[in-house]
């Protein structure tokens, strides 16, 4: 199922996976460099409705009229809200978050909006090769539950160069992984169990009914 929702930035498009028996929602964004076909998002969309999740990937306005280059961050802070509100119409808890780009919007803006946590899919600490140019203010001050899937051979930041992490968040590193979580072929694991350990993480850190 595929929905057009009018935000202050233009359409964007959502896109469902629908769990029988839903206990909460993931609605998740994409990257500047990317859409929604992204193989962790797309593996999370695959997977976590049998785990009772739903998912909406969200198609941000900028992809959906056609430009290849994301705007500034404060546009695409100001295209979430109505998507938010859209996905939380479901009436179940909403966990957001995204990849890299997609990610920093969510840790900026989840906590006004409502969300039950983030989840920070390869968050771009600082620019390549830039570590002085570091937005860890963004991802320390979500002020909600949060988990950080970060790749071991992230050009954005490895997970070593993290700072310590309140309690409220928790860090899965996916060895040898790059930003996209592709890992070279001569790594002791495959691209199927890396992508395999980012739905583990995101599975196990989204709280069942009583637990």
């Amino acid at each position: 199922m595929q929905r057009i929702v009018d935000t202050p930035a233009g359409d964007a498009r959502l896109h469902y996976f629908r769990a029988a028996a839903p206990r909460a929602l993931l609605l998740l964004g994409h990257g500047a460099g990317g859409g929604v076909e992204a193989p962790d998002l797309q593996a999370l969309a695959a997977a976590l409705p049998a785990a009772g999740v739903g998912v909406v990937l969200a198609e941000q306005p900028w992809r959906v009229a056609g430009r290849r280059l994301a705007p500034a961050p404060a546009a695409l802070d100001a295209g979430w809200p109505a998507q938010f509100a859209a996905a939380a119409e479901e009436g179940l808890p909403v966990y957001a978050g995204g990849r890299s780009a997609g990610a920093r919007v969510a840790c900026r803006t989840s906590a006004a909006l409502g969300a039950a946590g983030v989840l920070a899919l390869a968050f771009p600490l600082h620019p390549p090769g830039r570590p002085e140019k570091a937005r860890a203010g963004e991802l320390l001050d979500t002020g909600l539950p949060t988990l950080v899937v970060q790749g071991g051979a992230d050009a954005f930041g490895t997970p070593a160069e993290f700072p310590a992490l309140p309690a409220t968040h928790r860090l899965v590193e996916v060895p040898h992984a790059s930003h996209g979580f592709k890992v070279p072929k001569r790594a002791p694991l495959t691209q199927e169990a890396a992508l395999d350990l980012v739905v583990a993480a995101v599975t196990d850190w989204i709280p069942r009914p009583g637990g």
